[in-house]
């Protein structure tokens, strides 16, 4: 009998392994805005006038967004902004460009919500010996997820975590699910992949016939997902879950 047991779960990022809800994109981003503003002029650097500063960084992000959303390749949105920033003669050190792009991302960790358990949950997952990681599509610098991650306490439970904006692909491309399989050291029929979205994270699993979990999200209310699909509210479900498939398999 193939063995099918799950041994490593991936989960994506928003509305998935955090739960970030409808935002105003536009407040937030004028938030992050004035909040790298005042410290670019902290840091006496020439950051011109406010609305033109705002407004040059937000067109230019929806601008490359559009095409990343056209080409299927994300962008590095730290190299994009310390490149606009470079252009009005910004100069910065490296901690700094991190704090700078960590303070446009600020205003959105605040709705960036975990479960209450959910150290708990994936404790209990990886002392059971699944293997854990993420795999989302974004072009958020990794340095400011990661940072959400750790002020989260879970940043540690992550074996790897892949963000789009580092490769060529993104989901629904397969190339990004064996990618993550390769760095597991796992088969793509050991591993489960948790999301939100049923085009780009339930039906590519289910095609690389990996086990597919989906998240009870906004972005898929009132969907159905494809048959084979494993359904799950909270992400506190999946220690039982894994263990229900798991006994399945065996017998």
């Amino acid at each position: 009998m193939p063995d099918n047991k799950i041994k490593a779960i991936l989960f994506d990022f928003g509305e998935t392994l955090l739960s970030f809800g409808k935002v105003n994109t536009l407040r937030l981003f004028r938030q992050g805005a004035r909040l790298t503003y005042d410290f670019l002029q902290s840091c006496n650097q020439p950051a011109g006038n406010f609305e033109c500063y705002c407004w040059r960084n937000l067109i230019s992000l929806r601008l490359h967004h559009l095409i990343s959303n056209i080409t299927g390749n994300d962008f590095d949105s730290l190299v994009l902004l310390k490149k606009l920033a470079e252009k009005k003669g910004i100069k910065l050190d490296e901690q700094q460009w991190l704090h700078l792009v960590w303070l446009w991302y600020e205003p959105l960790s605040k709705f960036g919500k975990a479960e209450p358990e959910i150290r708990e949950t994936l404790s209990m997952l990886k002392e059971s010996g699944i293997k854990l990681g993420i795999v989302s599509n974004t072009f958020v610098n990794g340095y400011c997820l990661d940072e959400h991650l750790k002020q989260l306490g879970i940043f540690d439970l992550f074996d790897i975590r892949l963000y789009s904006y580092q490769f060529d692909f993104r989901k629904p491309s397969p190339l990004i699910f064996i990618k993550a399989a390769d760095r597991l050291g796992e088969k793509l029929k050991n591993i489960a992949y948790v999301g939100d979205r049923i085009d780009k994270d339930i039906k590519p699993a289910l095609k690389l016939q990996m086990t597919a979990v989906l998240k009870k999200a906004y972005t898929n209310s009132g969907k159905n997902p494809p048959r084979g699909t494993w359904k799950i509210d909270r992400l506190s479900e999946l220690p039982g879950l894994v263990e229900k498939i798991n006994t399945q398999t065996e017998n």
